[in-house]
């Protein structure tokens, strides 16, 4: 519940309001006594009881006439409208006022919650599940999670994420059930466009992580410059209370002036000048972490199921992270363990050596990126790839995905990834038609559980094999049906224990 007069006394004190305009005047106080049961952006969702929000670039006056025509009697926006409402609240930042509000009208359950904000350009959604996986340790599944993947918000429940970072009123509904689903702690990923359009205005973190930058999501539709991404982006430091950082990313300069000026705590982590040095074992998924002052007894050694020396740092992120909220080394070690990021460079070992990578690789950047540091870390073994793609969609992939076979493969797998109502094999042919590489060996079949059984007893020792596409989904959609499928990884992981 929201009165008028608390609504006024928030926005006069983040000096967003402009005037009320009733159909008989215009006035800077409250003109009447009134309360919301209900805020809304959506003007199919609204009753005599809601604030209605005005607000997108594409918003349309029909929008609002349509809420009113389902009873609705007061609206908020930057501007007044030419219709029969019995109030108009003028702000000068819709955005921002739909954020401030929201926090009021879910009782602000930030507070009820440590909450840990992750931003970068790569590695935000690794660092949020191994974070989530080492929280659920040591707080009994009492971890929420808002992910570019997924979205839990009572510990266990998993379900499919919209955006990044959900708008303003979505998230403090979010933050507001996993309150009373009592959890105690929030993981979250924080989008450059999550601060770009005001989704996080006024939230501080108990703990910010900013892990990398580099140029990305530059464009008319989102950041015009690098230099407004990196803005948007640092303003995760600008907003929390103690920062974790990467001690060698582009900029780091910077982002310790910008946390020193605000009286910040920072802990850094990376090579050995790092408050926690990260460094790899000759496993390939163990590293050491040390400190001359390990403050949070963070100090020994580490196992993860992810490849790669990067995700390694973006375990150390989590284990910090994680200690800064009352987290243990034990839940750090045995979090990390077993933390699983869906379809992110999983990596099973076969007893011989043979490595075996499970990515959600689609595209060809994404291929790209994935057989490439295959190939450098398999430089006398063979590549083989098993992959397939979407049916009745995004049918412009199958080339890119052939494109990048081509580039670093040796042997490419065909086979079945959600076919739908097209034929697999017809799939199949038209990523073999864009493998413009006459030695990279091609075979299509149909039996994706076949295919991945028949490639794993076959690896040598220094092979690696790439399931690509699947990940750990439990489906496989034909003709419209979503089938009962193990997923890429549990398949590949019960034909390395057989």
């Amino acid at each position: 519940m929201l009165t008028l007069t608390q609504i006024q006394q928030i926005l006069e004190e983040e000096h967003l309001l402009r005037e009320f305009i009733t159909p008989t005047k215009w006035t800077l106080a409250a003109p009447l006594e009134k309360s919301f049961a209900a805020i809304s952006y959506d003007s199919r969702a609204v009753d005599p009881d809601t604030l209605f929000f005005c607000k997108g670039n594409n918003f349309q006056q029909s929008y609002l006439e349509q809420a009113l025509s389902a009873g609705l009697t007061c609206y908020i926006a930057e501007q007044p409208y030419e219709v029969p409402a019995d109030l108009a609240i003028i702000v000068t930042d819709i955005r921002k006022a739909l954020a401030v509000l929201s926090m009021a009208f879910y009782d602000y359950p930030q507070k009820k919650l440590q909450l840990i904000g992750i931003t970068g350009t790569k590695g935000k959604t690794t660092v949020a599940y191994f974070t989530k996986q080492i929280l659920d340790l040591a707080t009994n599944k009492k971890t929420a999670l808002l992910s570019t993947l997924n979205t839990t918000l009572d510990g266990v429940t998993f379900f499919k994420s919209q955006l990044t970072t959900p708008e303003s009123l979505d998230l403090y509904r979010m933050m507001a059930e996993a309150v009373e689903n009592g959890m105690t702690h929030l993981v979250m990923e924080v989008s450059s466009q999550a601060y770009k359009v005001a989704r996080v205005y006024g939230l501080t973190f108990d703990v910010g992580i900013f892990l990398n930058i580099s140029p990305d999501h530059i464009g008319p539709i989102e950041h015009p410059t690098f230099e407004d991404y990196f803005y948007c982006k640092r303003q995760l430091v600008a907003n929390s209370r103690q920062v974790i950082l990467q001690n060698e990313i582009d900029h780091f300069d910077l982002l310790q002036e910008l946390a020193a000026k605000q009286s910040l705590p920072v802990i850094t982590y990376g090579n050995d000048e790092a408050d926690y040095h990260v460094q790899p074992l000759e496993h390939p998924l163990a590293f050491a972490l040390t400190s001359k002052n390990d403050r949070f007894q963070l100090n020994g050694d580490y196992d993860i199921l992810l490849a790669g020396d990067f995700n390694k740092e973006n375990a150390a992120a989590a284990l910090i992270a994680g200690a800064l909220v009352g987290a243990d080394q034990q839940a750090g070690r045995q979090g990390l363990a077993k933390a699983l990021v869906p379809g992110r460079m999983n990596l099973l070992l076969k007893p011989n050596g043979a490595h075996i990578y499970v990515d959600y690789a689609h595209n060809y950047l994404s291929m790209k990126s994935l057989l490439a540091f295959a190939k450098e870390q398999h430089p006398n073994g063979e590549i083989v790839v098993i992959t397939g793609s979407t049916g009745n969609k995004a049918e412009s992939r199958r080339a890119g995905l052939g494109q990048a076979i081509g580039e670093y493969a040796d042997v490419a797998l065909l086979t079945s990834d959600d076919p739908n109502f097209e034929a697999p094999e017809k799939i199949a042919e038209e990523i073999r038609q864009a493998i413009n590489n006459p030695h990279v060996a091609t075979r299509f079949e149909a039996d994706r559980k076949t295919v991945i059984e028949e490639a794993i007893k076959q690896a040598g020792p220094n092979d690696a094999i790439i399931l690509a596409g699947k990940g750990t989904d439990n489906y496989m959609t034909i003709n419209g049906e979503s089938l009962p499928y193990e997923g890429d990884y549990h398949l590949a992981e019960a034909f390395i224990k057989d």
